[in-house]
């Protein structure tokens, strides 16, 4: 097999400019599903019907439905409703966050559900309030229980963000499938972008087993 370092070396710049965007992406999204998760996973578990009631679907479509789909969706008929001029990065950065709350939010009842119900009991017999109770005592110890899935799901996320390219945001995929069309060759690109993909992940992973470490010896 003839493979062609130079093209690959010639794509090299938009190959990190894409994966910076990739990373923008995937924290941008990750930030946002931890704020809104938090607060849909604490209304998921609420013991009003009409209050957890449309939390419940609102996870269920987005955890039922392919990533993909959700993109096209948002992409060509949630934000020409909202923005003249579409950006197709921040399409992608409003259909990985809408789509990260659900998982999150899942996350975070399991994590909040996880710890005996005795701790919210007595956090309640020292004169805390509900939401004093969750924030100081609740979601710090649940907290350190949902490190591992909430790293998973990052990871998760940061591959996923490849669908970004189906409605041309600049992304990492995005650049490979340009250099695929321009030399019409498959190995140079793809094996270019999993590598890149590979490195990403894996530092990721690093990073989360380092704090993961350090937490359980807090």
């Amino acid at each position: 097999m003839d493979f062609r370092w130079d093209i690959i070396g010639e794509y090299l710049p938009f190959f990190l400019k894409g994966a910076l965007l990739t990373i923008g992406l995937s924290v941008g999204a990750i930030l946002l599903g931890l704020i809104f998760g938090l607060l849909m996973g604490i209304f998921r578990i609420s013991p009003y019907l009409l209050v957890r009631t449309p939390f419940i679907w609102y996870i269920n479509f987005f955890r039922g439905t392919p990533l993909f789909v959700q993109i096209l969706l948002i992409h060509f008929g949630v934000m020409p409703m909202i923005m003249s001029e579409i950006n197709p990065a921040v399409s992608a950065l409003v259909a990985l966050s809408l789509n990260a709350t659900a998982y999150i939010a899942e996350i975070f009842r399991g994590g909040i559900q996880s710890i005996d119900r005795g701790q919210m009991e007595a956090a309640r017999s020292l004169g805390m309030t509900n939401i004093q109770a969750m924030r100081y005592i609740i979601i710090p110890q649940a907290f350190k229980r949902m490190i591992p899935p909430l790293g998973n799901e990052f990871i998760v996320l940061l591959k996923d963000s490849s669908l970004a390219a189906v409605i041309a945001a600049p992304e990492l995929m995005y650049w490979g499938r340009a250099m695929q069309g321009q030399y019409y060759r498959v190995w140079e690109p793809y094996l270019a972008v999993a590598i890149i993909y590979l490195i990403l992940t894996l530092s990721l992973t690093y990073l989360l087993n380092y704090i993961e470490r350090r937490m359980a010896t807090e």
